[in-house]
């Protein structure tokens, strides 16, 4: 006998976390206003400079995340539709993916100028401007737009961090990594003014280089995950880096049950939630409505992301579901 248990669709934050997502949306809000002002300061300034440059362009790919997470967070509120028979949910894995493409995309552009830059030897050089009648090195206009820039986003990603831990959102955690790269990049773009005004023409492509490697690598995983979620591989943590341990902890927690003699859960990722199967195999044939409604008890219980499971009662486990199963 089997199931479906489930929260209403569309409705898959409980009350606990709807302040943390009302907090994401008003910090990606400011970090579009930030972006918008960055880069109209850091064109103004920018002369010849490649990390200047490269902070320019840094400023308008890492508008993308923010972009992409505020319209996922209106999406996934949809009720499902004759169409979307399971919900907007699977919106929120779509920002994870273009905010992985935005942070490769850009670490692969930095680092393929820095190079070229190295290679051909340019030596950019910073003017001046006259300013209530004094000459003044626009190096330090450009050290300004680059602060603007940087330090910003280095409180705004901790926030990001934080929020999309609580709320297990990989296209904020990725947009997260996204301001790393930028305040890095600013980093390496004050290295690279003050090694111009000091005679080190090629400090200004090195720093920006040696970044590249690093930003090119978080957004090369984080693509691999975007698309393995959209494959519906098992659950990860929020930064990809190992399982999520909530298909066992369900499987365990329901082979403790005095009924149960095994069972077996398979869980997939749909944006913030799980969804899956839970295969059950009971002592015998009594109450099978109460026990299906004890399953989802124990889920719920367990984790607010199962929130669409179906539950079967069978008399015996696969060999495929075996494995992923515990026993009494």
């Amino acid at each position: 006998m089997s199931e479906r248990w489930g929260h209403t669709p569309g409705h898959e934050l409980p009350c606990s976390k709807q302040p943390s997502m009302r907090l994401a949306v008003r910090v990606e809000q400011v970090s579009l206003f930030f972006f918008v002002t960055a880069i109209a300061f850091t064109a103004f300034v920018m002369g010849e400079s490649q990390a200047m440059k490269t902070v320019w362009i840094d400023d308008m790919l890492g508008m993308v995340p923010p972009v992409a997470v505020l319209i996922a967070a209106r999406l996934r509120r949809r009720r499902a539709t004759d169409a979307y028979r399971y919900g907007y949910h699977r919106a929120v894995t779509i920002a994870f993916l273009v905010a992985a493409v935005a942070l490769l995309g850009f670490g692969v552009y930095l680092l393929g100028e820095s190079l070229y830059t190295l290679i051909r030897a340019e030596r950019p050089t910073i003017g001046t401007a006259t300013v209530f009648g004094r000459d003044l090195w626009l190096g330090w206009l450009m050290l300004a737009a680059l602060a603007w820039s940087a330090v910003p986003t280095v409180i705004l990603g901790r926030i990001k961090l934080r929020l999309a831990e609580d709320l297990h959102d990989k296209a904020l955690y990725t947009d997260a990594l996204m301001n790393k790269a930028d305040w890095m990049t600013g980093a390496a773009g004050v290295l690279g003014v003050m090694g111009i005004g000091l005679g080190y023409w090629w400090a200004d492509a090195a720093a920006a280089c040696a970044i590249a490697i690093d930003i090119t690598h978080d957004g090369g995983r984080n693509l691999i995950a975007a698309f393995g979620d959209l494959m519906d591989r098992r659950p990860r943590d929020v930064a990809c880096r190992c399982d999520d341990p909530v298909p066992e902890r369900l499987a365990a927690e329901l082979a403790a049950l005095p009924w149960v003699r095994r069972a077996s859960v398979r869980l997939r990722e749909h944006g913030h939630v799980l969804i899956g199967e839970v295969y059950v195999v009971p002592v015998d044939e009594a109450e099978p409505l109460r026990r299906i409604e004890q399953v989802g008890e124990v889920a719920r219980a367990l984790d607010w992301r199962l929130t669409d499971l179906t539950v079967q009662l069978v008399p015996a486990l696969t060999r495929e579901d075996d494995d992923r199963g515990c026993e009494d």
